[in-house]
């Protein structure tokens, strides 16, 4: 087994972990790189060994299985004390593969962060910029009209986006098999503009009034500004992510120990 590691960025409170994932993979034997910038990081924090490294995921051949380090989040399903146990049930094989669906976005006006990366796993934002004023997002479902949001913004998001930002605008949560995306709209003004569940086949139009000349779209993490004459159309992305569910772990346990479910607070 080879492992490749990633992380987008290093927490003091993490070091204890991130040395017990590689004390743990060397004490399996796996062979492990890691991606170039997180290696400086945890190499400037910790005292570890010269690990190979990649800058890309182009620089790994098909031999490597993944380890993302991130932080809370309904795909980290992994506690940080169950490191050993979880590469242990990866070795063993007991474990499935699941598949989420993701979203694709093109424009009606050329943009080039778009152009290079235009897939969502998560969701697709479309928020104001630079001003408090509400804008108005024009939506269309197969070419025909919903409605007008008068809000901060919209999300379109996919199952595995819905227990993300959409959760926390008011979206409900959807099981990862649920061929659907939501529609949430973010502070609306209208308080009667609700949450929507679309089957995943809806192609999606969107176009942006604003006072400013231009809006916010963004992907995940990455955020691009358009202007606002351009149309957006997302729809469902031609192929699908593949990830490792452990046999110890289902979406719906997940879901009651990232929410609390079933845990009196008050004690």
């Amino acid at each position: 087994m080879k492992a490749a590691i990633y992380g987008q960025y290093y927490k003091e409170e993490t070091i204890s972990y991130i040395q017990e994932l590689l004390k743990t993979l060397d004490e399996r034997n796996i062979e492990v790189v890691i991606e170039d910038k997180f290696h400086k990081v945890i190499s400037r924090k910790l005292s570890v060994k010269k690990y190979a490294t990649f800058s890309r995921h182009q620089d790994l051949d098909p031999s490597f299985d993944g380890i993302n380090v991130g932080r809370l989040g309904f795909l980290a399903t992994i506690q940080k004390d169950e490191i050993a146990t979880a590469i242990d049930l990866l070795l063993n094989k007991e474990y499935q593969i699941t598949e989420r669906s993701l979203l694709s976005v093109s424009t009606s006006e050329k943009n080039q962060v778009l152009a290079e990366m235009n897939i969502a796993l998560n969701e697709i934002s479309v928020t104001r910029k630079n001003s408090t004023s509400m804008i108005t997002v024009e939506t269309f479902l197969d070419d025909e009209y919903l409605t007008s949001y008068w809000a901060d913004g919209l999300i379109i998001a996919t199952p595995t986006g819905s227990t993300g930002y959409s959760l926390s605008c008011g979206g409900p949560v959807i099981t990862p098999e649920t061929q659907s995306f939501v529609v949430t709209p973010i502070a609306p003004h209208n308080l009667n503009a609700r949450p929507l569940v679309i089957p995943d086949k809806t192609k999606i139009k969107l176009k942006v009034g604003t006072r400013e000349k231009s809006v916010l779209v963004s992907l995940d993490s990455r955020i691009t500004a358009i202007d606002q004459s351009t149309w957006l159309f997302i729809e469902k992305a031609p192929y699908t992510l593949k990830t490792i569910q452990l046999n110890n772990q289902t979406f719906l346990k997940t879901l009651r120990e990232k929410l609390l479910w079933g845990e009196d607070r008050r004690n």
